[in-house]
């Protein structure tokens, strides 16, 4: 029996054979290679992505710097509010997710969704604020709820609080989330989308040592994102603490004394421009802004005639009126065009050639009339003629040694420079030459000339304290966490002039006699525990040429309101060792004698109190009680 040799191998066989081995190999190589890859050089991206799908870094927001008053009185604070928020890469069925946050805090989807759509441009591992500082009961229902809330989480966020509510809002300024714009600039490194940063006032000028440094701690979550424990901590850093030179009983009592009338009060040290009350009315609720100020409640407050966002102390511009007598006092007395005994006769009007007749405000004259009874009881034809021969150089130079028409450097910026206007002004401004009916005018503060309230603050206090304008302070000092004074600002002189005895005791004794003396313009408003001395001023808005006009400025209810008069005061006290200057604007008010000099008596009323008294009342309001 023959055995039969095997068949021979093909060709063909062989080649599939090597070509599927082949390829197994590879397929094995690559596999290796990958997982090469991914357990090796991979390592350490995969353990974060892991440590990603169960860890969470949530920022611990920083409580900013507190504001104190001169006397350490809390005027601006933090408190802790609740944020719903959102982690976008945990979401996954948004509209469902919506449904039932809406129904369960019983807010609009359309509000949510608004918000989401907002926040786009936001990093996604960063939470995205749905619903800012909502109550306690919302915080629980959503912890309660967190099951059914995937990727829905309650931050604690400090916001500005207020225990004086909108009192020197306009100091304090306001608070507003960080623009792209501001991102983009130096003073803003560091920060991101979302942050709160100052927008004007205190809070824009110090917000690098108020704003402080955020914390942040770890959390472990589970796969429905409800936390299981804390990792680590890294505490936040308060800002650091503003010692204001502001006096919160001060502030308050001008606050309460201006009300609801538009206008400004500025109370300043004279003997180193502290400013003790900062007001400008109306005002806004700065606590708005702190949680987040809507289109309706902003359209609402740019869309106010009376403008409670403008700063008015800063930049109000206003003719002083007859409160510009001084000035003109001072530069005649000076140049020796009058002395204190010049006399000039007031039949109630002043004609200048056979041109223009310029009225006084008392139509049938103040009969003869010195610089004594002149500033006493505010003849406008004393100073027509006394202005007249000084001439309107003269009258600039005197207004801007003492701190008129340029911008007394309040740390904030923005301030408006007012106008002292002068031949050479006008050449400038109009091309045109200066006439002496215009010189007239300007010697009652009409016309061109235009004053800041600070301004005209600053011009009571230079003459009170012997002709040194001071540099407005209001910061006194800045602390640190360890209670060291990290920044503390010393007075400084913008200018100093050395007024002649004769001259400043001439205008200083008329002042006091305006607010002491019967028949002073101020006699009505004078204090028994204090002496002030004080200049009404009645500033027009609108020109009146007709006897008619005038018997109806007498009645401001017969003119509308934008038309009607400012008035105006500025003062100092005690008037033999002057502590103090106050200066009130009252925009259409009517009469510096009945609006504005009340307002001022009441500012001193408050300062001459005991000092213990003075602290009760800040205690009161800082209560409630």
């Amino acid at each position: 029996m023959s055995l039969n040799p095997p068949p021979e191998e093909t060709p063909g066989l062989r080649r599939r054979f090597i070509i599927s081995s082949s390829i197994v190999v590879c397929a094995f190589f690559v596999l290796a290679l990958r997982l090469w890859s991914l357990q090796v050089l991979g390592v350490d991206h995969y353990r974060e992505l892991s440590e990603r799908n169960r860890i969470r870094h949530v920022a611990i927001h920083a409580p900013r710097g507190a504001v104190f008053d001169r006397y350490g009185t809390l005027l601006v604070d933090n408190r802790p509010a609740f944020t719903v928020s959102a982690l976008r890469q945990e979401i996954g069925d948004r509209e469902k997710l919506f449904h039932h946050l809406s129904e369960l805090l019983e807010v609009d989807e359309e509000q949510l969704e608004e918000r989401w759509q907002a926040g786009q441009g936001l990093p996604r591992y960063r939470p995205l604020p749905l619903l800012e500082d909502v109550g306690r009961q919302a915080m629980e229902m959503v912890q309660e709820n967190s099951v059914d809330l995937p990727g829905i989480l309650v931050e604690v966020k400090p916001l500005r609080a207020y225990p004086y509510g909108e009192m020197a809002a306009h100091l304090f300024g306001y608070l507003g989330e960080v623009t792209e714009n501001e991102l983009d600039q130096p003073e803003f490194s560091g920060y991101r989308s979302g942050e709160m940063v100052g927008k004007t006032a205190l809070e824009r000028e110090f917000e690098g040592r108020l704003r402080g440094t955020a914390g942040q701690k770890r959390i472990e979550v589970n796969v429905r994102g409800r936390e299981l424990r804390q990792l680590t901590t890294r505490s936040p850093l308060p800002g650091q603490r503003l010692y204001l030179t502001i006096d919160a009983a001060l502030q308050q009592a001008a606050e309460t004394a201006l009300a609801d009338n538009a206008g400004a009060v500025v109370a300043l040290d004279v003997r180193s421009g502290e400013i003790l009350a900062f007001v400008s009315r109306p005002t806004f609720d700065p606590a708005l802004f702190a949680r987040g100020v809507s289109s309706d409640e902003w359209r609402e407050l740019i869309d106010n005639p009376r403008h409670p966002m403008t700063n008015k102390v800063l930049r109000g511009q206003y003719p002083p009126g007859s409160t510009f007598k001084m000035v003109v006092a001072l530069a005649a007395l000076e140049a020796g065009t009058v002395t204190p005994t010049t006399k000039f006769e007031c039949d109630g009007s002043f004609k200048l050639g056979n041109s223009y007749e310029y009225r006084c405000w008392k139509r049938n004259g103040h009969g003869i009339v010195d610089l004594h009874k002149a500033i006493k009881e505010s003849c406008d034809v004393w100073f027509y003629r006394a202005g007249l021969e000084t001439g309107i150089d003269r009258i600039a130079s005197a207004a801007q040694r003492l701190g008129l028409g340029q911008p007394t450097g309040f740390p904030f910026g923005g301030e408006s420079s007012g106008l002292i206007p002068s031949r050479a002004w006008k050449k400038k401004r109009f091309g045109t030459s200066w006439y002496d009916g215009e010189t007239v005018i300007s010697s009652i503060g009409q016309g061109f000339v235009l004053t800041t309230p600070l301004q005209l603050a600053s011009m009571a206090a230079a003459l009170a304290n012997g002709g040194t304008v001071w540099k407005p302070r209001i910061v006194q000092k800045i602390v640190d966490l360890e209670g060291e004074t990290d920044w503390l600002l010393t007075p400084e002189k913008l200018t100093e002039t050395a007024w002649s005895t004769e001259s400043l005791k001439a205008v200083r004794d008329a002042m006091e006699s305006v607010v002491n003396d019967v028949g002073g313009t101020a006699w009505r408003s004078r204090l028994e525990k204090v002496r002030f001395a004080g200049k009404t001023g009645t500033a027009q808005v609108v020109r009146r040429k007709s006897d008619e006009e005038e018997e109806q400025a007498e009645d401001d209810e017969v003119i509308p309101y934008q038309y009607r008069d400012h008035a105006i005061f500025v003062s100092y006290a005690p008037a033999d060792n002057p502590q103090i200057a106050v200066a009130v604007v009252v925009e259409h008010g009517g009469h510096g004698s009945s609006v504005a000099a009340p307002v001022a008596r009441a500012v001193y009323d408050a300062y001459f109190t005991e000092e213990t008294d003075s602290k009760d009342t800040v205690q009161k309001v800082v209560t409630g009680d």
